[in-house]
């Protein structure tokens, strides 16, 4: 018997033997495909020849023309440094670079057809002098902007490894998932001195691989491509059709991003290529490279399928917490061996007992301790987050008198996490970069959204104290009402009135709403948003700047009465300031390029922006959009150009034509965006301006007698026959945290460049 169990064991053994190998061993590529191009090992699902990748998206170019020969991602110039099974690229993008002169500004765009940018593992720098730059991303079709400003006047100023806005900025992460990346660079003056460089550079690389040195402002930069992280996973599927991509012993791993995907990974107790028939094998844990324990518990190690056993050595038994023990020595004297065995047996019996008991204690009075550090950790978790949610300087603000403590009430987590289902995925109503919009019901009957940030940077936390002043101070029948906030979660919450009917941007780009919005309707939306920001720069103590109005910013409820939102970048402007020198912040088609280039806010940047939402009720076309010729891009500025050669009819939005709209109400609109989006903010009119007129424009629709003089010679001159259709869809979204993007989606990806 004993015979046929040592058979056994010793079988198993060499079946799970046969079935593990070492890591080395494992197979990269498919059989007869080469697994190399030069240095770099090519793993499936990747490869280099047809019949060797698992689709186009994963074809590798592998260029013999280099010593050694260089991969390429599919048909493009960019070069791959290693690939990683578990889901990562490193690639090496071009750096962007531009001279103070004739052309001081340069643009350059990161596209990737098939892969996503590393959030985490990469960051945006700039480096020069009086440099700015800007990066532009795109997420599912929502578009943000960022960026950041180097300045330096000696060289004794700048430190080596310092990347901080002397010399060198950065941004330490990519604010979205996206596939492309554009980002702008600006030299503002010729350098400061004899030994600075006038050129500047921007690039996004792998955060370990780029550290700051002097030389970089004192020389032109030699290197030009640095190495960039990118992710990939199958794209265009899900894990419910994963099984003939995953092999076996592997788990499917959803992709968290705006396309449909997935990736294959290792089950835990195997590894090798997931994607390579037969899947991923065993491992070997009782192999000599220190992945069991079993020496620690006097055992031995008998390795398993996915995992492995410890069996107690020869005169060892199992005891507490499965390590092996020597037996208790008997040293009874006694010649009745059967009493002198009972008598230990006793004495054993005692000693379990007691321990046993010291054991119930012990649990007993951790468990009650472990209540209780639950408790104080709570309040004490719930303190800091008050603290680094900014609830001292929301404090400190009401009680100098900043914000109404009367309006705004303070909600506990428990009551939103009930409003909310805990934050149910399907009550998401919206989302952009700096937080997520829940639709919610509190007790009381009403329905509310609930603004959640994302993880809080602690440079957000003023902007999100400001957003709950400014909305405390303001009482205006267009603007959405804040019922409160809560600051003892880990993210911050504001908590507003729920206006159900969408947003002014999604009525007008979109075919089937636009259609049904009539330009009545659409002009008083347009007179209702202009009163309120003439209400903020005008009535209210202190003034407001909204900086970043937008037709997304405008809500609409069921009567479609407009309702301005978002004032999460709005500034107060002290009395005795006509102006505020900002960091420029906004979104990417509405921005004021006075405000831009000498980034000093006034309440005419508001005017432009507003300009350019005019324009959008006009046309129904998006404020950036890179579907059409390379003209029509800027909406603002291709309107004013067709403006310029009286052609307005090519743009305006044929719906409103063909309804019969007044051709001098138009006209009369489209010269009042026009002076709006003047370059100079000292020649756009008031909001205060701008609403007595679009009220005195709804006054003579609503009586026409009031109104049947001819219009100005200049009205009238704008009068051109079409000669195009009237009017074009495109598809894609602004998001509504002030960064905005390019979109670009090109079937092979492209260098970066000038």
């Amino acid at each position: 018997m004993s015979f046929l169990v040592v058979v056994v064991v010793l079988s198993a053994v060499l079946s799970f033997a046969s079935t593990s190998t070492s890591k080395s061993d494992y197979p990269i590529a498919k059989p007869n495909c080469d697994d190399r191009c030069g240095n770099v090992s090519i793993p499936f699902p990747f490869g280099l020849t047809k019949g060797c990748f698992l689709n186009s998206g994963f074809f590798i170019n592998c260029n013999t023309t280099y010593d050694p020969p260089q991969p390429f991602l599919g048909r493009g110039n960019i070069p791959v440094r290693t690939i990683s099974v578990e889901g990562q690229l490193i690639i090496m993008m071009v750096i962007a670079q531009t001279c103070y002169g004739a052309d001081s500004s340069a643009w350059s765009q990161i596209t990737l057809a098939k892969f996503y940018i590393n959030q985490t593992a990469n960051k945006f720098v700039a480096v020069g002098c009086n440099t700015t730059a800007n990066v532009h991303g795109e997420d599912n079709g929502w578009l943000y902007q960022t960026g950041c400003k180097a300045t330096c006047n000696r060289l004794q100023d700048v430190r080596n490894g310092t990347c901080s806005g002397m010399g060198c900025c950065q941004m330490n992460n990519i604010p979205i998932v996206t596939r492309n990346l554009n980002f702008t660079l600006k030299t503002m003056a010729k350098k400061p001195d004899g030994d600075i460089t006038d050129c500047s550079s921007a690039f996004v690389v792998k955060k370990d691989e780029f550290n700051f040195s002097i030389d970089m402002l004192t020389q032109e930069w030699q290197v030009t491509r640095t190495p960039m992280v990118v992710d990939w996973v199958i794209f265009n599927n899900t894990c419910s059709n994963s099984s003939s991509t995953c092999q076996g012993n592997t788990t499917c791993v959803p992709f968290e991003g705006p396309d449909n995907g997935y990736r294959c990974a290792c089950d835990k107790g195997y590894e090798g290529n997931p994607y390579l028939h037969p899947g991923c094998l065993d491992i070997d844990e009782c192999a000599d490279d220190g992945q069991n324990d079993c020496s620690s518990k006097n055992a031995t190690c008998l390795n398993t399928l996915g995992g492995y056993n410890c069996t107690c050595k020869e005169g060892y038994f199992e005891g507490v917490k499965g390590v092996c023990q020597l037996p208790i020595k008997e040293e009874c004297k006694d010649n009745n061996g059967k009493q002198c065995h009972s008598a230990n047996r006793r004495v054993v019996d005692f000693i379990v007992l007691g321990v046993a008991l010291g054991m119930i204690v012990l649990l007993i009075a951790g468990f009650s301790l472990y209540l209780e550090h639950r408790r104080r950790k709570s309040v004490q978790m719930k303190e800091k987050f008050f603290r680094e949610n900014g609830g001292l300087i929301l404090q400190q603000r009401i009680a100098q008198g900043n914000a109404s403590s009367g309006t705004t009430r303070i909600f506990t987590a428990q009551e939103l996490e009930k409003a909310t289902n805990n934050y149910d995925q399907t009550k998401i109503i919206g989302q952009g970069g700096f937080g997520i919009v829940y639709k919610g019901h509190l007790l009381d009957g009403r329905v509310v959204a609930v603004k959640r940030s994302k993880i809080m940077d602690p440079t957000q936390v003023e902007q999100f104290i400001n957003e709950e002043l400014v909305l405390s101070q303001i009482n205006h029948k267009n603007i959405v009402k804040l019922f409160g906030c809560c600051l003892e979660t880990e993210v911050p919450l504001l908590v507003y009135e729920f206006i159900n009917n969408g947003t002014l941007s999604e009525h007008i780009h979109n075919r089937d709403k636009a259609s049904v919005l009539p330009w009545s309707t659409r002009l008083r939306l347009a007179t209702e948003t202009a009163e309120v920001l003439s209400y903020l720069h005008s009535a209210a103590s202190p003034p407001i700047i909204h900086r970043d109005v937008k037709s997304v910013n405008i809500l609409l409820d069921n009567d479609y009465i407009a309702k301005v939102s978002d004032f999460g970048a709005s500034r107060l402007v002290p009395q005795d300031q006509t102006q505020l020198t900002t960091m420029v912040q906004g979104t990417f088609g509405y921005l004021d390029p006075e405000y831009m280039q000498t980034h000093h806010l006034t309440e005419k940047s508001d005017v432009y922006s507003f300009g350019v939402v005019l324009v959008e009720l006009l046309t129904s076309k998006r404020a950036i959009s890179f579907d059409g010729p390379e003209l029509e891009r800027n909406l603002s500025q291709h309107f004013l150009s067709l403006l310029k050669g009286n052609q307005l009819f090519k743009i305006l939005d044929g719906n409103i034509l063909c309804e019969g709209s007044t051709t001098e109400e138009l006209q009369e609109v489209a010269l009042l965006a026009k002076r709006c989006l003047n370059f100079k903010g000292e020649d756009r009119p008031t909001m205060k301006e701008v609403a007595m007129e679009l009220s005195g424009l709804r006054r003579a629709v609503k009586h026409p007698w009031a109104n049947n003089s001819s219009t100005s010679m200049e009205s009238q001159a704008l009068v051109m026959e079409s000669s195009i259709p009237l009017g074009y869809d495109l598809n894609f979204s602004v998001s509504t945290t002030g960064y905005d993007s390019i979109k670009d989606d090109m079937e092979f990806p492209l260098a970066a460049g000038r």
